[in-house]
C-alpha cells in the first residue's frame, strides 16, 4: 500500500454515533474528507438531515440515521437501513455519550447525598452507550471478517476532576470496556477487528458549556483552572480530534488495538508546577 493510501477511508462506511453532537459534527465531515460513506446516527432528526445534506452537496457520501445508543432495537433497525443501502459496515466510532446536568455536584452540595439517580444515568449514557452499538454494529464486522471500533474516552477517567464524578465512572468503563473489548475480540478473529480509543481534554460542547464559559464567553473559576491546568492555555477545537480518529479507523493502525490516544493539549501529564 502506498503512504498516501494509508490513511485513506475509501470504500468504507463508518458509523458514528453522537453524530449530531458537537464532537460528532468534526468526526463526520472528516470521515467524509477522508473519502468514507459516513453514517450520521443520533435522535436529533434535523441536525442530522442537515449535515448529510452539506456533506452530499460537497461531493460526500453521508447518510442520516435516527436511533437511541441505549435502545437496541433502534440500533438493529438502523444496522438493517445501512446494510440494504450500502452493504456493509467498516467501522464504528461511540461517539455519543457526555455529562448531564442530575450528575454534577454543585458547589457547596452535600458530598454524602449526591443525586444516585443522576449518577447512574450518566454512567449508564456512556458506559452501555458505548457497549450496545458496538455489540451490534461490531457483529457485522465480525462476519464481514474486518473493521475498526473507535470509543471515546476523557480526561476525566485519568485523574480525579471534581463534581462529574458520573461521568468520569462512565469514561473510566470505557477505558475498561476498550483493552477488555480489544483482547476478547482479538482472541477470536485475529488482527481483523480492532478497538482503540480517543482521549479528548476539555473541549467545549452542549454539556459542558455552561460549567466552563460566562454568558458572555469568558471563562469561569472552574473554566479558568482548566486553562490553568492545560500547557497549551486553551480548549481544544473539535476538528483537532479528526486527525487522530482517521488514523485509528484507516489502515495506517493495522498493528493497533486496545490503545488509547490522548488528545488533551498537555493536560494529563502536567503537574501544575
Amino acid at each position: 500500500m502506498q503512504s498516501n493510501d494509508l490513511f485513506s477511508l475509501k470504500d468504507k462506511v463508518i458509523v458514528v454515533t453522537g453524530g449530531t453532537g458537537i464532537l460528532g459534527g468534526s468526526f463526520v465531515k472528516g470521515i467524509a474528507s477522508a473519502g468514507g460513506t459516513v453514517i450520521i446516527l443520533g435522535r436529533n432528526a434535523a441536525v442530522a438531515e442537515q449535515r448529510a445534506k452539506e456533506i452530499n452537496d460537497n461531493g460526500g457520501k453521508a447518510l442520516a440515521v435516527m436511533a437511541d445508543v441505549l435502545d437496541e432495537i433502534s440500533l438493529v433497525k438502523a444496522r438493517d437501513l445501512i446494510l440494504n443501502k450500502f452493504g456493509t459496515i467498516d467501522g464504528l466510532v461511540n461517539g455519543a455519550g457526555g455529562n448531564v446536568p442530575e450528575a454534577v455536584l454543585q458547589p457547596g452540595a452535600d458530598v454524602f447525598s449526591m443525586n444516585i439517580a443522576g449518577m447512574k444515568k450518566a454512567l449508564e449514557l456512556n458506559l452501555w452507550g458505548t457497549i450496545i452499538p458496538t455489540q451490534v454494529f461490531g457483529a457485522v464486522m465480525a462476519q464481514k471478517g474486518k473493521g475498526s471500533i473507535v470509543n471515546i474516552s476523557s480526561v476525566t477517567s485519568k485523574t480525579a476532576i471534581s463534581r462529574v464524578l458520573g461521568y468520569s465512572m462512565g469514561k473510566a468503563a470505557v477505558d475498561c470496556y476498550n483493552q477488555w473489548a480489544a483482547v476478547e475480540i482479538a482472541n477470536r478473529f485475529g488482527d481483523a477487528i480492532r478497538v482503540n480509543a480517543i482521549t479528548p481534554g476539555f473541549f467545549l460542547t452542549e454539556q459542558n458549556r455552561a460549567l466552563l464559559t460566562n454568558p458572555d464567553g469568558s471563562y469561569t473559576e472552574r473554566g479558568k483552572l482548566v486553562i490553568n491546568q492545560t500547557p497549551f492555555k486553551r480548549f481544544g477545537k473539535p476538528d483537532e480530534l479528526v486527525g487522530a480518529l482517521i488514523y485509528l479507523l484507516s489502515d495506517a493502525s493495522s498493528f493497533v488495538t486496545g490503545m488509547q490516544i490522548g488528545v488533551d493539549g498537555g493536560f494529563t501529564v502536567y503537574g501544575g508546577v
